[in-house]
C-alpha cells in the first residue's frame, strides 16, 4: 500500500478534493462528503487532517469497508511526519439547555444555561422519563435529534404510549401476592422479567461505550440483549463482552448484497447469538424532521452557499445498504442458510402475522419501528390485540410454536403486564435504554431496568397474579384501544419530556 506523508495529505482541503487520515489510512471522501449521514460540514472543516479521534467516538472500525468503495482508500499516511496539531480531538458541543432555550444557539446562551442547570444524582431517577429528561440535557444536538425523533408530524411516537392508557385493569383479591415471580422464557431462553433491550443504532451517541455498556447492562440484570446491525462498535467487539451464561439475540437488516448478509449471519451464530430478528418495515426510512433539519442547521454554512440533502438526516443516510426489495420469498432463503430461530420484527397487521407463522418464523415483533416509519401507523400494543385474534382463528394451539412481542412506547411495569395479559411473550425497549445511557451511562442502565422491575412487582401484587402464568386477558379492559379519539387523563410526565417539531422560523 501507498504511504503518504502528512504533507501530501494537507494539500487536499476542499470539497471537490478531500482527504483525512482515518486511524492510519488516508481516504479521499471527494464523492462521499456530500452523501456522510452526519452532513459533508463535519468532513469538509477537517479535511486535510487526521480525524481519527472524532471518527472513533461514533463509528464501529468495520463501516469504512461496509460503506466505502475500496478505492476510497489511497494507502497509509507516514506517522513520522503526521503533526500534533493536525489532529482533530473535539466533536460536537453538548447542548445542555437545549429545554431552557430553543431560539437562541449563542456560546453566550449555552454557556448560562450550563450555569442554570444542574446534573441530578442516579438514585433521584424514579421512573424513564426521568432519564429522558436528564439526555435531553446532557446529549448533542445531533444525537439527541437522531434519538428522540419520530416520521412526519410524530402522531404514532406519541400513540405509542398513549395507547397504553386505553387499557384498564380489573384488579383481583385475597390472593397470596406475599412472593412475586416474573422470570420467564424468551424464545427457551430464560430471563429475569418480560423484557428485553431492543437494537437500536449508533450507541456511542449517548455514551462512549455504546453497546459494549448496554451488553454488560442486560447482562447484570439478567434480561436478553438484540444486538443491532447498525450499531457504533464491531458486531466482534460486542459478542466478545458477553457473558459466559449471557443470552444474545441479533436484529438484521438485510442487504441488497446477500453475499454480505450470509456471513453476518455465519459471524452471529459462531459468536453465540440465539435468535435473528429480521426488520421488515424499513424498505425506506421515514422523514425524521428533527434528525433532517438538525443535519442541515448544523452542517451546512449557508451564508457560503454551501448545500447539504435535506432529504437525509443520520437515519436515511445510514439505511442506503438496506434492500427494499425484501420479500417473503426470502424468508426461505433466510432459513436455507441459517439454524437460528426467524423473528419479523416490524409487523404492523393480524394478516401479515399469520403469514409469518405460515413461513415457519418463531415469532414477530409488532412494532411501527418506534414511530420513526409511517406516521399514523398504530401501536404495537393495538395490534397485539388483532395478531391474538388472527392467529386463534387460523390455528387454536398457535402458542406452541409461536411467541408474540410488543415494542414501542413501553415506560412503565405496568405497561409490561398489559401487554402480556393480551397475549405478549416479553416486550422490547429502546428508547429507555439509550436515555438512560445517555444520562448516567451502564449504571444508569442498570437502574432503569431495576425500576421495571420494581414496578412490575408492585403491579403483580396489586392484581393478585403472583407469577407471569397467572396474567391473562382476563385482568384488563380494552374496549377503547382501537379508538383513537376518547378522552382521556393528562400524562404530564409525556408531556413534560416530549418535544415538540418545530417549523423553521421557530428552530
Amino acid at each position: 500500500m501507498r504511504i503518504i506523508s502528512m504533507e501530501e495529505v494537507v494539500q487536499h482541503q476542499s470539497p471537490d478534493d478531500c482527504w483525512v487520515v482515518i486511524n492510519g489510512r488516508v481516504y479521499d471522501l471527494s464523492s462521499f462528503q456530500k452523501q456522510h449521514p452526519g452532513g459533508s460540514k463535519i468532513i469538509t472543516d477537517n479535511a486535510g487532517k487526521d480525524v481519527s479521534h472524532l471518527f472513533n467516538e461514533i463509528h464501529p472500525n468495520d463501516i469504512i469497508q461496509r460503506l466505502l468503495p475500496e478505492e476510497a482508500c489511497i494507502g497509509e499516511v507516514d506517522e513520522a511526519t503526521v503533526d500534533p496539531t493536525q489532529h482533530v480531538v473535539t466533536g460536537p458541543e453538548k447542548a445542555p439547555s437545549r429545554g431552557a432555550s430553543q431560539t437562541s444557539h449563542t456560546a453566550e446562551s449555552l454557556t448560562a444555561a450550563q450555569d442554570s442547570w444542574q446534573k441530578p444524582v442516579l438514585e433521584t431517577m424514579l421512573n424513564c422519563f426521568d432519564f429522558e429528561s436528564v439526555a435531553s440535557q446532557t446529549m448533542t444536538e445531533e444525537g439527541w435529534g437522531y434519538y428522540s425523533s419520530g416520521a412526519d408530524d410524530e402522531i404514532t411516537l406519541r400513540e405509542n404510549h398513549t395507547a397504553f392508557q386505553r387499557i384498564w385493569f380489573k384488579p383481583r383479591i385475597l390472593i397470596d401476592v406475599k412472593q412475586i415471580d416474573m422470570s420467564t422464557t424468551i424464545l427457551g431462553h430464560p430471563s429475569s422479567l418480560p423484557l428485553y433491550f431492543s437494537a437500536t443504532a449508533l450507541g456511542k451517541l449517548a455514551d462512549p461505550e455504546g453497546e459494549l455498556a448496554i451488553s454488560r447492562a442486560a447482562a447484570s440484570s439478567e434480561v436478553i440483549y438484540m444486538l443491532p446491525t447498525l450499531s457504533s462498535y464491531t458486531l466482534d467487539e460486542m459478542l466478545a463482552v458477553r457473558e459466559p451464561s449471557q443470552v444474545q439475540f441479533a436484529q438484521l437488516y438485510v442487504n441488497a448484497k446477500r453475499e454480505q448478509t450470509e456471513a453476518y449471519i455465519k459471524r452471529l451464530e459462531a459468536g453465540g447469538a440465539k435468535a435473528l430478528f429480521v426488520t421488515v418495515d424499513a424498505p425506506q426510512l421515514g422523514r425524521r424532521e428533527k434528525d433532517m433539519r438538525n443535519k442541515f442547521t448544523k452542517n451546512a454554512d449557508v451564508q457560503k452557499g454551501q448545500q447539504v440533502d435535506r432529504n437525509k438526516g443520520v437515519a436515511r443516510a445510514i439505511s442506503e445498504f438496506i434492500d427494499p426489495g425484501l420479500c417473503w420469498a426470502d424468508l426461505d432463503w433466510i432459513k436455507s442458510i441459517t439454524a437460528l430461530p426467524i423473528i419479523l420484527k416490524g409487523v404492523g397487521c393480524g394478516l401479515d402475522t399469520v403469514m409469518a407463522y405460515q413461513a415457519g418464523c418463531a415469532g414477530v415483533v409488532l412494532s411501527n419501528h418506534g414511530g420513526r416509519q409511517l406516521d399514523t401507523a398504530r401501536s404495537g400494543i393495538e395490534i397485539l390485540v388483532e395478531a391474538v385474534a388472527s392467529l386463534s382463528h387460523h390455528d387454536p394451539n398457535w402458542r406452541d410454536r409461536f411467541e408474540l412481542f410488543v415494542d414501542g412506547g413501553i415506560r412503565r411495569g405496568s405497561d409490561i403486564f398489559k401487554a402480556l395479559a393480551l397475549g405478549a411473550t416479553a416486550v422490547g425497549i429502546g428508547r429507555p435504554v439509550l436515555y438512560s445511557l445517555a444520562a448516567f451511562g451502564q449504571p444508569g442502565v442498570e437502574r432503569m431496568c431495576a425500576l421495571f422491575k420494581e414496578e412490575l412487582t408492585m403491579v403483580m401484587r396489586l392484581m393478585g397474579t403472583p407469577s407471569i402464568g397467572n396474567i391473562s386477558a382476563a385482568h384488563v379492559l380494552h374496549d377503547s384501544l382501537n379508538s383513537h379519539v376518547p378522552a382521556q387523563a393528562c400524562d404530564h410526565l409525556q408531556l413534560d419530556t416530549y418535544e415538540p417539531l418545530r417549523p423553521a422560523t421557530k428552530i
